[in-house]
């Protein structure tokens, strides 16, 4: 990935990302274009496709998202990452990520997951540094708004769509993980705190339930930004405003958990919003006044990717977006 030209900003903040998911990744792809100081706190509670095959017969940790984040920061040789990237296509690995099998190898040897997380970085020279969130093995459980409630992540979805109604909130079985030290410490020592891009129950907000991470949220004097998903997720997010994102996070963790919002506000191109109409998601609508009211401030640029394809963040707007806010910040915080 190239960009144009180089920004200099007055300083190059100790940056950490919280979340999960493919948006968190193509964050991380921008951001490390323009700084090292970079630290991913990873959620662990996915519980389907090919981490959960391995969660569920080889014990470990769900290493999906992780493999993404190590992958978006890598600085290996195309090969490897190709490699690391690679799905196989038949037999009964069928579906299954090298990147997955090669981290649960790791796993095997140095005899804990967070310690064969570091030593893939390690093998792919990443920029940074990536961390679950735990290691402790928990599941998402959901609640939804008539009182009923299903546990897994990867159920969440299908169960929604048979009740028709909105998660009321979500909350982590067992309710006693212990949170990594190193993400604890990241959080107190940084001085921007980035939430999302990515799922806002299954992506972002697991993090957030973990004990400990909330209450290092609050006490940390880092400026907190969440950005809001460009599109709704269909059974996940439906209808739901850029306000409703930020007060879903606040609820399931505490107030001081963001300070700004950053949001897209290009316009899709007609015949790709129709394609996502057709899938059940729609653009967020940026309700001001809320956000606003709730002593958010608000932060509005063009976001989108310009390959006229999908309604995707653009690495390298989002990074430099996330970079200029964090720049007025510190412009205002001296006047």
């Amino acid at each position: 990935m190239e960009r144009e030209h180089v920004k200099i900003w007055r300083k190059e903040p100790e940056i950490v990302v919280i979340g999960g998911g493919t948006g968190m990744s193509i964050m991380l792809k921008g951001l490390k274009e323009f700084t090292r100081k970079l630290t991913a706190i990873v959620a662990v509670s996915d519980d389907g496709g090919g981490s959960g095959v391995l969660r569920s017969e080889m014990g470990i940790l769900p290493p999906g998202d992780i493999r993404n984040c190590i992958l978006a920061l890598a600085n290996a040789e195309p090969t490897m990452e190709k490699l690391l990237g690679y799905r196989f296509q038949t037999g009964t690995l069928r579906g299954q990520s090298f990147g997955n099998l090669f981290l649960a190898a790791l796993d095997g040897i140095c005899g804990s997951f967070d310690e064969a997380v570091r030593r893939m970085s390690e093998v792919l020279n990443i920029t940074g540094r990536v961390l679950p969130v735990t290691t402790s093995d928990v599941y998402l459980r959901a609640e939804f708004e008539n009182g009923t409630e299903v546990l897994g992540e990867s159920k969440i979805f299908r169960f929604k769509k048979q009740q028709a109604c909105r998660i009321s909130r979500v909350d982590l079985v067992p309710g006693k993980a212990t949170p990594l030290p190193e993400a604890l410490d990241a959080i107190a020592a940084a001085d921007m705190i980035v939430l999302g891009p990515g799922s806002l129950y299954t992506s972002i907000i697991p993090n957030l339930l973990v004990p400990g991470i909330s209450e290092a949220m609050a006490a940390s004097k880092a400026f907190k930004l969440y950005v809001c998903n460009v599109m709704t997720e269909y059974c996940e997010t439906d209808d739901y405003t850029a306000y409703e994102h930020a007060e879903a996070i606040i609820k399931h963790s505490c107030r001081e958990a963001i300070d700004a919002m950053l949001v897209n506000v290009k316009e899709l191109p007609p015949q790709v919003a129709r394609i996502y109409a057709d899938e059940g998601s729609e653009p967020t609508q940026v309700d001001r006044e809320r956000i606003a009211g709730a002593g958010i401030e608000l932060f509005e640029r063009d976001l989108l990717t310009d390959n006229g394809e999908y309604a995707r963040h653009d690495p390298l707007k989002l990074a430099e977006a996330v970079l200029d806010v964090y720049d007025t910040y510190e412009r205002n915080l001296e006047k």
